[in-house]
């Protein structure tokens, strides 16, 4: 269990990397807001709680990996990273921008703590079991840790990754699925829809954790949960609401890649600040 302390310096966190990914995506006049601000407990939690990661030392090689499956939500992957140390805040008001580090999606030759660069739906996740199992060949003690949309597992390479995960047996995975039930057309369940997502999760060998991704009381006991695991990996599927903190975005897939204008950042800024 958290402590009062810790539980309210992740949401004070969260806070911060919320209101950093309105800032960044305004200031580029394109990007992901909705699925950037509906990852933004589990990546306060990740950071600044989970994770064995140093900001002075970006490559040590028994840091904790994350993988952002959903590369377009790169605006959540950055602010985190600014505000745990990684890379000067400003420098997220440079996202998208021609010599600078931010590119629309992560790149981990240029953006200090990116540990995969991602984009292309599916790939990170495989990546992800990648790295898992060359820990479980050296002997290593890191944990990887994966973030995906519930629109990016209708790729077929998610399930490959899936049967790959759970073959191998990699108990040092935690993935997630940010089950915002939105995707860039619409609702999921109609685009193509991936559902009943922890059935099909259960069903390719995974244990499955279904909880609220913005409690981050039950998201650290589903990640306990997680390490205590020894034989297979993790998925925990969160119930989010994409455009999570800001009134006027939540629940409206429009704002999945829309950027905000100044007026409406100062708008949503306040009202972030205001919780």
């Amino acid at each position: 269990m958290l402590t009062l302390e810790q539980k309210q310096l992740i949401q004070e966190k969260a806070k911060a990397i919320r209101v950093n990914i309105v800032k960044a995506v305004t200031a580029a006049k394109s990007g992901h807001p909705g699925g950037s601000l509906s990852i933004a407990d589990v990546m306060s939690l990740l950071y600044f709680q989970e994770m064995n990661v140093n900001p002075n030392e970006p490559k040590d090689p028994n840091r904790d990996r994350f993988v952002l499956s959903k590369g377009h939500a790169a605006p959540a992957l950055y602010a985190t990273l600014a505000v745990k140390g990684f890379f000067p805040t400003e420098e997220l008001l440079n996202l998208r921008k021609i010599d600078h580090i931010l590119q629309g999606h992560p790149d981990m030759k240029y953006t200090p703590g990116v540990d995969m660069s991602t984009g292309s739906l599916g790939q990170g996740i495989s990546a992800a079991c990648g790295m898992a199992l060359a820990g479980k060949i050296d002997g290593a003690s890191y944990r990887v840790y994966s973030v995906l949309g519930d629109g990016e597992i209708e790729e077929g390479q998610v399930w490959e990754a899936a049967m790959f995960a759970a073959h191998y047996k990699l108990s040092n995975l935690t993935a997630f699925v940010d089950f915002n039930g939105l995707q860039i057309d619409g609702d999921i369940t109609k685009v193509m829809s991936p559902l009943p997502i922890d059935e099909k999760f259960k069903a390719f060998g995974w244990h499955v954790i279904v909880v609220d991704g913005h409690d981050v009381e039950a998201l650290h006991a589903a990640i306990t949960e997680a390490k205590a695991t020894t034989d297979k990996p993790t998925m925990v599927i969160m119930n989010t609401i994409k455009g999570k903190g800001v009134q006027a975005m939540e629940g409206q897939a429009g704002w999945h890649g829309k950027a905000p204008s100044q007026e409406e950042c100062d708008q949503f800024v306040a009202e972030l600040l205001e919780v």
